[in-house]
């Protein structure tokens, strides 16, 4: 039996930590378990499948798993946002990683923005458990810095007035390593009952960072995989070493296609630069065009092109759920996955990876596992919409439903072993 233990530890560990507490347990103990929503940005779906993985197939194989489908555009701060508020990026407000809003002239919207007003279109979870009185805490997500609903006062300096921000929350930072985040979680957990949060996210990069920059198919990102995965398994030990009750959630923003240089759409060989403002780039392309420029430059991207298709926002597919925000720029070009759109052919060859392409490709299909005292051990589901998370999270938590919501709990309701009530 020796022979076997390394390979059963990590599902015997994810049993004993899921387990529902006994009789013997104290009465703080057999509370409603902690959900922890954890991410790992840029895991692919069948990242799962390459043996690499044990403690996250531990998770699986006591729970359940699926492929999701990322919210369109496949991007980091978009799709973390329709995660935890239920509603598409057209809806949510983040359309992309990088983008401007006619509201706000003059601003741009980058992953280090954190005021209010970019962020007030869609309520996130963490505001809506801690308006019903649930406590808590984020250990990086973006979007959980920011206090929202609060207003930005520009002077004497500028601050925020107001807003809702978890009761714990830190301010990302890279420096920060994958076994100091779980360390920070497992802290808040050693908490008394009375200050200890309910709600809890935690995210990791290197996974996606690795892709990035050598691919989804190397040996870097498999150690990155490997790695994440063990911090996985410390915090799974963490949690059960503390008795602790837990509903894990472990999922992806997003897949991973490989690219390369030799792989370009050259916009200026598309149109003339003088037609046209560049926002986001890569994948897709956010185009606006210049003063007394639009009919020109529709002319130029409406027609047909090898590898990559251009529409007016309006005109974007229905089944993207994408175009009607007012922070999409007027025409929007989506690249063939694998492909890139760049303002020019690029100078030096490159190869690694990129993400933010057709939300339907195989390739962008994000990690979903999940396990713990409300999860029957079903094993893999059917692909569904990342907007299921919220109203899966809102159930968890003994939330009510949103009315307002772009996705539904339907995906989960027969694998619940409890499931909640509105």
């Amino acid at each position: 039996m020796k022979t076997f233990a390394p390979l059963l530890a990590p599902v015997l560990g994810a049993l004993a930590l899921f387990s529902t507490p006994t009789s013997a347990k104290s009465a703080e103990e057999k509370s409603d378990p902690v959900v922890i929503l954890v991410s790992i940005d840029g895991f692919r779906e069948d990242y799962l499948d390459r043996g690499i993985t044990p403690h996250l197939s531990a998770l699986a194989a006591s729970g359940v798993s699926a492929a999701m489908r990322p919210s369109f555009p496949s991007k980091t701060f978009p799709n973390h946002w329709a995660l935890v508020t239920g509603k598409v990026p057209d809806r949510n407000g983040i359309i992309a990683n990088a983008f401007e809003d006619p509201a706000h002239p003059g601003e741009k919207f980058t992953m280090a923005s954190d005021e209010p007003y970019w962020w007030d279109e869609a309520e996130p979870i963490w505001v809506t458990a801690e308006k019903a009185g649930i406590r808590t805490a984020t250990m990086f997500w973006p979007g959980s810095n920011v206090a929202w609903g609060g207003t930005l006062v520009k002077e004497p300096w500028k601050t925020i007035e107001g807003g809702t921000r978890p009761s714990d929350w830190q301010q990302f930072n890279g420096a920060v390593s994958p076994s100091q985040r779980v360390d920070a979680v497992l802290d808040w957990m050693r908490r008394p009952a009375a200050n200890r949060p309910r709600l809890v996210t935690l995210y990791f990069d290197q996974v996606d960072t690795a892709g990035h920059r050598y691919g989804p198919v190397d040996a870097h990102t498999d150690a990155a995989i490997a790695d994440v995965d063990a911090d996985i398994g410390k915090l799974v030990a963490g949690l059960r070493e503390l008795g602790r009750a837990t509903d894990l959630i472990v999922v992806a923003d997003h897949g991973m296609a490989a690219v390369s240089s030799e792989r370009t759409i050259a916009l200026d060989t598309v149109a003339a630069p003088s037609l046209y403002k560049l926002g986001d780039a890569g994948p897709f392309a956010a185009i606006t065009p210049t003063d007394g420029n639009e009919q020109a430059l529709a002319a130029a991207l409406l027609k047909p092109h090898d590898h990559m298709q251009c529409w007016r926002k309006q005109d974007i597919p229905a089944r993207l759920h994408y175009g009607s925000n007012p922070r999409i720029a007027p025409f929007f070009c989506l690249a063939e996955t694998g492909w890139q759109i760049a303002t020019k052919r690029p100078d030096k060859a490159s190869t690694g990876g990129a993400h933010g392409y057709d939300n339907a490709a195989p390739e962008m299909a994000a990690l979903f596992v999940a396990s713990g005292p409300d999860f029957m051990k079903r094993g893999k589901l059917p692909a569904f919409d990342n907007v299921d998370v919220a109203p899966l999270l809102r159930g968890l938590l003994g939330l009510p439903q949103s009315s307002d919501s772009d996705g539904n709990d339907a995906p989960f309701r027969d694998v619940m072993k409890h499931p909640r009530k509105d």
